[in-house]
């Protein structure tokens, strides 16, 4: 047996034994309080439905989190919480550090930097929609392009009541979005006293520090006026690549360059001139540097290693304040006014700029076209280095210092309700709804270099007249003094904002009697706009960045919505038929960008005895493209590939130059050397990306079959299981650039060559707009187990398990002969990062006694293999939380913990953006410790 299949076989004997020993944190709902008898509920609005009724009678698959299961993690972001959901593909959260290192991702929403989104069933953060107490909530903004995504960073925590999942398509309810699902976060509106609590935590390594203090006071929701406000602050200390062994170098776990991954971009300079490739002796410091300062360049020893630069965990700081108000205007109709104020501070942190000159350099069109003139004091060549005798100068800004980024983000939310009921016994009940929601963010870049002043100081000396200060680019570090510093440097500043406003009007109630009970329904109609901008700064707008290029982008939308659902109780109460009922909804949308559409939904939710519930659906999807996907400017992406010509050792490409005839005749003709000279002088390849105003929308076709088994003989017992299976056909994305270049070089399709820019040898850019591509396809069950002793001698014990089993994630492109197909399940795709677990798994165990408790969580994640053969072995994290209550009423409560008790280390991944981690799947190295302490009055 492999040691994977070790660790594999440990850890489902680990989840075995948690099943075996005994409704907790991250429950899915199966319904055994419904089996056991439980006394019936008000009928409400549930996630998946208009239509009011049972919560315990729920027809689709919810997971719903509360403050208590929030609690019970000691993390600080309801993000981190939802992303531990078995049946979520990660998203953007603070293990992202990719402002200064990647650039703009091939999705057209910007970098997101600092933000943190959900995505459920792999299928992205954009086909997810986030709703605030069933109203949608404002895209976010982190001044780096126009996202069509929530940032969930945007939500006071000390609003949220709890968070209701549905995993199930449901466009023909809510519209647009929610393709993969719909997280609703509900809010508090009736609260008796004050709530408030202060965490704690760090690693065990020493840093990673975090500060989590919420407050809440409700008047308790009695006479005609209801309030609830509150506000929090949370912020976390970064923690530094430099200090895990799995991120020091761009090799996982390595410890120096020779693993691999390291830049070819030097302190020292790297001079392909005159068909060598040269480096420095040593820093020429106080003199003009001469051809004898100059040596081959050695590959690795002379590579520089930028990973400790970077952040394993981005600084964050979150301010927030929430206020909600009811009064009750008559017996029938209530006014109300919710209010939501956040700001955020974040940083990420990239090493010193890369930057260079020529035709190969790859960087920016300014640069690449930038000679340096035979008169600049500092060229020891004695003549212009243009295309003619130069591939590329590299140099890498180390007296510039690290790349900062520093985004500020402030978030404005209001909606205003107005809802009543009318009827008598047969109630009908309306709601109105406004909201308004502004995104708004700022970011100042540190560390960048004005290309258009560069390429004047490297110039002519007769042009480079004060201000302007002749640059050294061949001294090596430390030659690049003050006065050029100051000459070409400046500190960007980039902005963005987006806006929504909403209209909204509701009508539910019954209309007549059916065999097994009334025939709901629900009606109702829907108006939006949508704005967004992105601004960079005007020197990069101008094209004069010497990072990632950007243009300003605008755009706009607005969509007419009506839908129409119905409940339909055919039978109940009968043997074979405890409940019998079929559920429909329509929906048509009318966009001012994407024209009209009517999408439907259907579902079967039958009872054939007391105990067992079964049910299925199928739906009809809708996304429109976004904003940025439509009207984001072109940008550049800094994707992590290995070149199939190349000839470096450690080529992840399966096929490659020097194991695969046709590649090498290939590469050949595309004018790589035959005699395998060429190595790939930086890991990181430029991907051109950016919008496409003729993108359609995406459409989709899901089923979700499952049940729930909740025996009345095995009291708290319940089992769900749910298979789904989604059809996605138009997708909005791009072609990933490592499937581009391999189509050109292995299979010479000319489409594929069209998109791929070589100078010389060295691959230089790949084209990567966004298109509607033929699909995605994905198919996998969920399984969920849950049992609740109620009280005995020992306590109350509670446990869950719940597993989401991926069988089948299939990407299908355009190929060289028709559709290719790109089977994702069970591998890391590396770049951008992403996952894609066959088995993940939570289960918690939760005891409690009198004022003591306990929790105990497993978190399981199966192996991955990334190109090149390397396999992600499985893990599984151990989570441990001790809980105290006292005084009157329990009113203190006091909790210590710990994450990853046996500090499991995270595999390392060679093919990953950076730190050798995939931040979608696996934790931050180390034990995270924490200490809470709260109070109710």
């Amino acid at each position: 047996m492999s040691k994977s299949e070790q660790s594999r076989c440990v850890s489902l004997a680990a989840i075995a034994i948690m099943a075996l020993s005994s409704h907790s944190a991250l429950a899915q709902t199966a319904e055994p309080q419904s089996a056991a008898g439980a006394e019936p509920q008000d009928e409400v609005v549930v996630t998946g439905s208009r239509i009011r009724r049972d919560p315990l009678a729920q027809d689709a698959p919810v997971v719903q989190v509360d403050q208590a299961d929030i609690a019970k993690t000691g993390l600080n972001s309801i993000n981190d919480v939802l992303q531990r959901l078995p049946s979520s593909g990660g998203g953007l959260n603070s293990r992202f550090n990719n402002s200064g290192n990647l650039g703009n991702p091939p999705d057209g929403g910007g970098v997101g930097a600092g933000a943190a989104e959900i995505d459920l069933r792999y299928l992205g953060s954009r086909r997810v929609l986030v709703l605030v107490d069933g109203i949608r909530f404002v895209n976010g903004a982190s001044a780096s392009g126009v996202p069509g995504s929530t940032d969930l960073n945007a939500i006071p925590d000390s609003a949220i009541e709890r968070v209701e999942v549905l995993q199930d398509g449901a466009s023909a309810i809510y519209g647009s979005d929610a393709i993969a699902g719909v997280v609703n976060i509900i809010t508090k509106k009736r609260q008796d006293g004050l709530m408030a609590s202060a965490q704690h935590g760090m690693f065990d390594d020493g840093d990673g520090f975090s500060q989590n203090y919420q407050l809440s006071w409700g008047n308790g929701g009695s006479g005609p006026f209801q309030i609830v406000i509150g506000g929090n602050y949370v912020k976390q200390e970064g923690v530094s690549a430099d200090s895990r062994a799995i991120s020091r170098y761009p090799a996982p776990y390595a410890d120096s360059c020779a693993a691999g991954g390291c830049s070819g971009f030097l302190p020292n300079g790297r001079y392909a001139v005159f068909g060598q490739d040269l480096t420095l002796i040593a820093p020429v410091l106080g003199r003009a540097p001469t051809p004898a300062d100059f040596r081959d360049f050695a590959d690795p020893g002379d590579r520089f290693n930028f990973a400790p630069y970077n952040y394993l965990q981005i600084p964050l700081e979150r301010y927030g304040a929430f206020a909600n108000l009811r009064y009750e205007l008559a017996d029938n109709i209530n006014l109300s006014v919710k209010g939501i104020w956040n700001k955020r501070k974040s940083s990420n942190r990239a090493a010193p700029l890369p930057f260079g000159v020529g035709p190969a350099a790859g960087i920016t069109p300014v640069l690449d076209g930038t000679p340096v003139d035979a008169t600049n004091p500092y060229n020891p060549f004695g003549v212009t280095l243009d295309a003619t005798n130069m591939d590329f100068i590299f140099r890498r800004f180390v007296e510039g210092g690290p790349r900062r980024f520093d985004q500020e983000v402030e978030t404005l939310y209001s909606v205003v309700t107005l809802d009543g009921d009318f009827g008598g016994d047969n109630r009908w009940y309306w709601d109105v709804n406004a909201s308004y929601g502004r995104n708004k963010a700022e970011q100042e870049m540190f560390g960048n270099i004005h290309s258009g002043r560069l390429r004047q100081a490297l110039g002519p000396l007769a042009g480079c007249a004060a201000p302007c200060v002749p640059f050294n680019l061949f001294g090596g570090a430390g030659s690049i003094t003050q006065p050029m510093l100051d000459y070409v440097t400046f500190v960007q500043q980039d902005s963005s904002k987006q806006e929504t406003w909403d209209v909204s009007a509701n009508l539910s109630g019954s209309l007549l009697d059916l065999p097994g009970g009334r025939l709901g329904v629900a009606v109702g109609a829907q108006y939006r706009e949508l704005r967004g901008r992105f601004d960079p700064d005007p020197i990069v707008a101008a094209g004069f960045s010497s990072d990632i290029p950007a243009q300003p982008t605008r755009g706009d939308y607005s969509v007419k919505e009506a839908y129409a659902e119905i409940e339909a109780p055919i039978l109940s109460d009968r043997p074979f038929f405890q409940l019998l009922e079929l559920n429909g909804a329509v929906r048509y949308s009318d966009y001012s960008t994407s024209g009209s559409t009517t999408t439907f939904k259907g579902s079967l939710n039958w009872k054939p005895i007391r105990d067992l519930r079964l049910r299925g659906s199928y739906s009809e999807g809708f996304r429109a493209p976004s904003i940025g996907e439509l009207f984001g400017t072109q940008s550049r992406f800094d994707q992590t590939l290995d070149d199939p010509c190349s000839s470096h050792a450690g080529n992840t490409a399966p096929r490659n130059f020097q194991n695969d005839a046709t590649v090498r005749t290939n590469c050949i003709a595309a004018g790589v050397p035959a005699n395998g000279s060429y190595n790939q002088a930086n890991p990181q390849i430029s991907v051109l990306v950016g919008g496409n105003q003729a993108l359609e929308p995406e459409t989709s076709k899901g089923w979700v079959v499952g049940g729930v088994y909740s025996p009345s003989w095995f009291r708290g017992f319940a089992l769900e299981a749910n298979y789904y299976n989604i059809k996605l056909r138009g997708a909005i994305q791009t072609v990933d650039a490592e499937v581009t270049v391999g189509n050109c070089v292995v299979s010479n399709d000319p489409a594929a060559c069209a998109l791929v820019t070589r100078a010389g040898a060295q691959l230089t850019q790949v084209s990567g707009l966004l298109q509607n591509i033929a699909g995605i396809e994905t198919d996998g069950l969920d399984v969920n187990v849950s049992y609740r002793t109620g009280t005995t001698g020992w306590g109350s014990f509670n446990f869950t398990w719940n597993n989401s089993f991926l069988f089948r994630y299939n990407v299908i492109v355009p190929g060289t002969d028709g559709n290719q197909t790109i089977r994702r399940a069970g591998t890391e795709q590396g770049s951008p990062s992403q996952g894609f677990p066959d088995w993940k798994a939570i289960g918690v165990i939760d005891w409690d006694l009198d004022n003591f408790g306990a929790t105990v969580t497993g978190r399981y994640i199966s192996s991955l293999e990334e190109a090149g053969g390397n396999v992600l072995d499985s893990r599984f994290y151990t989570d441990l939380q001790l809980r105290l209550s006292t005084g009157a009423d329990d009113r203190f409560g006091f909790a210590l913990g710990v994450n990853n008790l046996f500090n499991v280390a995270a595999p390392g991944c060679i093919t990953c953006d950076l730190n050798n981690i995939d931040p979608t799947v696996h934790d931050i190295p180390g034990r995270y410790l924490y200490v809470r302490a709260s109070l109710r009055l």
